[in-house]
Formats: C-alpha cells, sequence, structure tokens
C-alpha cells in the first residue's frame, strides 16, 4: 500500500490516482520457489511433454530425473544453497535440464551463450559472481576457458536422486548479466520471489495452460528466455526451443514471447496456432501490435532486468485503446518521480520508479552501483527499496502508462541492453582508431570513427573480440573528424544527419 503520508506537492485528487495507478493488484503467489511448481507439474502429469527440441523430447518424469541426478552431482561437487552456478552453453534440452538442476540444489544459475561470448567476459563474470562450478555440453566443453573452476557437462551421465524439497526455496535464483558503462557487465541477482512473483500470477502467466506449446525463441544470457523457460514449465506447458528457424518453430507455438525486433521476423499470418504473444525489451511499434492483436491476445511489455524480466504488462486491444506499457503486475508499485525524487502530477512526463515484489537484490559484487540505482522507499516505507529504472512514463487519464523514451544513452539493440559508451571505449581501443562515437540509428548501432584512413574491418573484429555479439555496430564509418557542439562535446545530430544524407555506397555493412 503507497502510504498517503509521502505524497507532498500533489493535489488532493493526484495523490488519490498515485496511489491507485502505482499499485498493482495484491495476488497470491502459490509457490515459494519457482522451481517448485516445475516439480508439481512433474508429479501431476508425468508423461506430459516438458521440453522439444530439434525432433528430441522429455517428459516432464524425465526432466525431473535427470534434473535430479544433476543436482545431486552438483551437490556432490560442493554447490551449496546462496552458492553461483555458471550455465555456459546455448539453446537445448541439457540447458533445461541444468537450469532445473541449479535451482533444485538451492543455487542461481548464471547463463551466457558460450557459442559467443568472448573469454574475457566469461572470466569477468565468474569473477563477479564468485562462480566455482561450470555446467556445459559436451560440445562446448572445450570452448571454456581455462581457469573457471570445474567444468561439468550436463548431457554426461550423472546418477543420484536429489529428494524434492530440498534446500528451502528463496534467495537468488538466477544473475543476469547486463551491459556497465565501463564496457564491464554488472550481475543482477533475481530471486526466487522476484521470479515467482511475475511469472506465477497473471497478466505474466500469460493464461499457459497443461500441454500449451510455448516458443522458446531468445538467447539464454537474457532475461526475458526465464520468462519462455520458467513460465512455460511452472503451468505445464511443453517449450519448444528453437533451432535456426525462428519462423518455424512459432508455427507450431501456441504462445509466443519475443522482442518486437524478433517478433518483426514472423508472419502472423503464417502462425495460425499461435493465441497469445508478449514482447518486451525494447519499444514495440504499434503497427506490429495491431498485425499480432488482431488474430491473438497481444501484451506489450516494459521493465529492465534490475525489475525481474517486466514490471508492466499492457493487454493491448487497438479496439479499446492505444498502444501503452501498461499497469504494474502484482504486488508491485511504479512511481512517476521528478528529478528530485517527488511525485509527478498525474499527466506529466516523469521517471518510472519501480518498488515492491518486482525488485531484485541489487548487483552481484558491486555495492556502490547497488547503493546509486536502489534506494530505500518511502512509498512503502520499512525496509522496501525502489529501483530507477531511467525510463520516461506519464499516467494516462485511465491510469495506463505511456513510455517516453530513457534519460540515458542506455539503448535497447535485439532486447538487450548497450551502454553506447562501452561500445565508443571498444572502438577506441581498436588498432587505427583514435576517436569514436557510437549511436542508434533505425535500430542499429552505427559507430563512427576517426581518422578515415581507419580500416573497418579491423576495428569490427577487435570489438567483437571483447564485447557481446549484440553490442558490435552494424555500421563503422570512417570519418576526418567527430564534429562538436558548442560546449565541446560530440554532435550527435550531426552524425545522425550524415547517416541520412549519405548514398547507399557509403554504408559499411
Amino acid at each position: 500500500m503507497i502510504r498517503p503520508v509521502s505524497l507532498p506537492g500533489l493535489t488532493p485528487a493526484d495523490r488519490a490516482l498515485f496511489q491507485r495507478f502505482g499499485a498493482g493488484e495484491p495476488a497470491r503467489v502459490p509457490f515459494r520457489g519457482i522451481h517448485e511448481a516445475v516439480l508439481a507439474q512433474a508429479r501431476f502429469r508425468p508423461n506430459a511433454l516438458a521440453v522439444e527440441h530439434l525432433g528430441e523430447s522429455l517428459t516432464y518424469a524425465e526432466l525431473d530425473r535427470r534434473s535430479a541426478a544433476l543436482a545431486a552431482a552438483l551437490a556432490g561437487f560442493g554447490v551449496r544453497p546462496g552458492q553461483h552456478v555458471g550455465l555456459f552453453l546455448t539453446r537445448s534440452i541439457p540447458m533445461v535440464v541444468g537450469l532445473l538442476a541449479v535451482l533444485r540444489v538451492g543455487a542461481a544459475y548464471v547463463p551466457q551463450d558460450i557459442r559467443i561470448t568472448p573469454p574475457s567476459q566469461l572470466k569477468h563474470i565468474v569473477e563477479t559472481a564468485g562462480i566455482d562450478v561450470v555446467l556445459t555440453t559436451r560440445e562446448h566443453r572445450s570452448a571454456i576457458p581455462a581457469g573457471l573452476g570445474r567444468v561439468v557437462a550436463v548431457d554426461d551421465e550423472h546418477s543420484g536422486d536429489h529428494p524434492f524439497g530440498g534446500p528451502p526455496a528463496g534467495g537468488t535464483a538466477m544473475v543476469i548479466f547486463t551491459s556497465g558503462t565501463t564496457g564491464r557487465p554488472n550481475g543482477v541477482q533475481v530471486t526466487q520471489e522476484n521470479l515467482g512473483n511475475v511469472l506465477l500470477t497473471r497478466p505474466g502467466s500469460l493464461g499457459i495452460r497443461p500441454g500449451d506449446r510455448v516458443a522458446q525463441l531468445l538467447n539464454i544470457a537474457f532475461d526475458m528466455a526465464a520468462w519462455e523457460i520458467l513460465g512455460t514449465l511452472a503451468h505445464g506447458g511443453c517449450l519448444v526451443i528453437r533451432g535456426k528457424d525462428i519462423e518455424e518453430t512459432a508455427r507450431e507455438a501456441d504462445v509466443v514471447i519475443a522482442t518486437p525486433g524478433v517478433l518483426s521476423t514472423v508472419d502472423p499470418d503464417a502462425c495460425p496456432r499461435v493465441r497469445t504473444v508478449a514482447v518486451a525489451g525494447e519499444r514495440c511499434p504499434a503497427e506490429l501490435a495491431r498485425a499480432w492483436a488482431r488474430r491473438a491476445s497481444f501484451h506489450n511489455a516494459c521493465g529492465p532486468t534490475e525489475v525481474t524480466i517486466v514490471n508492466t504488462i499492457q493487454r493491448y486491444d487497438p479496439r479499446l485503446g492505444h498502444l501503452t506499457i501498461g499497469r504494474p503486475v502484482p504486488n508491485t508499485t511504479v512511481y512517476v518521480l521528478g528529478d528530485d525524487l517527488t511525485p509527478c502530477p498525474i499527466g506529466q512526463v516523469g521517471e518510472m520508479w519501480a518498488g515492491g515484489a518486482c525488485v531484485t537484490a541489487g548487483y552481484a559484487g558491486n555495492e556502490a552501483l547497488t547503493a546509486e540505482r536502489y534506494r530505500p522507499d518511502p512509498f512503502l516505507g520499512g525496509t522496501h527499496r525502489m529501483f530507477r529504472t531511467r525510463d520516461l512514463v506519464r499516467w494516462t487519464a485511465d491510469g495506463q502508462l505511456e513510455h517516453h523514451g530513457r534519460t540515458d544513452d542506455q539503448v535497447k539493440v535485439r532486447g538487450f541492453r548497450v551502454e553506447l559508451d562501452a561500445v565508443t571505449t571498444a572502438l577506441e581501443r581498436a588498432p587505427g582508431c583514435e576517436r569514436a562515437a557510437t549511436l542508434l540509428y533505425d535500430g542499429r548501432l552505427a559507430g563512427f570513427v576517426t581518422p578515415a584512413s581507419a580500416e573497418p574491418e579491423i576495428i569490427r573484429r577487435a570489438v567483437e573480440a571483447v564485447l557481446p555479439y549484440y553490442c558490435v555496430p552494424a555500421m563503422i564509418v570512417p570519418v576526418d573528424r567527430l564534429p562538436l557542439t558548442e560546449r565541446g562535446k560530440v554532435d550527435r545530430r550531426a552524425l545522425l544527419s550524415r547517416l541520412d544524407s549519405r548514398e547507399p555506397a557509403e554504408t559499411v555493412a
């Protein structure tokens, strides 16, 4: 309940709306641990299909048995509740087995796609998260850099029976690393309670029913992949893990969860089976929403990893209103605040801060950044904290949140958060580059480098070696110099104008 005593400066009418609009519905979460919901499905529906991938499949009973054996092996290797375990592999059935096994032993999984994460990133993640054991597959074992601790192949034979229940539920469930301002990723500690609150209540549960087929399209390192994987298994659905063809998998699904960028590659007319779609991670074009809402229940959602996948969701119906990012999910709060952290009048654009059950446990190994981004919540009081999302929003008259951009230079590319300064730093460290600037242009990263004699391909390879694929600019444009504003800063408008006026041949792909 948002406390009325902490709302100075608002009119009585706005004070009432601040409290009513900003509070998600109260809801009971049926399980303390998200894995307990999955194991309950295994008890109730042991012979139902749990996961499919490229012609192979596991029933819930088989998933239970394999994850229990692996959990017992992890316990034998010294993994204890509260510890972090690397899950360095890629989309596959072993990915799901490993994820569930880590949760069963009471630890948190730390996912990374081994195909595309540079070794330097993996080492930083292991050091920051305090990882002693890394799970992978036999295929990818050789890609794990030396010195990262004990490496265990999920698809090896493991024996043992980790008992149901085991360690108490609670604590951290996953650590999702996002790009930091210095180019070093930050690990967000997402708790069991965080996940249960969004995945086991409506609307985040998306109405998934036993037997529903849910597409698994996204990168394992992306927090939305947990929505796909755990959101499916917690409700008895069948997770359909994609191969190379995204649309082929979507055609077989009843439910699709994706970023707008991924969803835009799928033709809604080719997917008559799909009845529910949810998007998040970046701005959703209204036309994309309309195209899918004509044939499916369409949910537009918003929220950084620090507030557990998404903290606001709209069930979009173009007949009833325009596209927004919706309302707070159950047991959470949203505050629209000014620079001085005082509430904005209803209808005024301000910065979104999130509170309640969505707020995660901070950044692993970075107390200073945690203290900067997570603050005591004066509206809920007590020990509650709120998180600064840096999203600019405003309340509509009917209590929906409109998104109005961001307060910083953090952008979304393919659903991943990218800090432009981190990309610029990597560009400037590349051979032959003296200065650089990075912009988001037409949904893609564009890097400008000086001098004009710099070699784009050499620079691209250097960036690929130190940053994830989604941080690598799609265009690298050598220029004589970077234009400056009167204040001595890089004139980004001038650079964007250059891209707008360039000839097709000038584009460096």
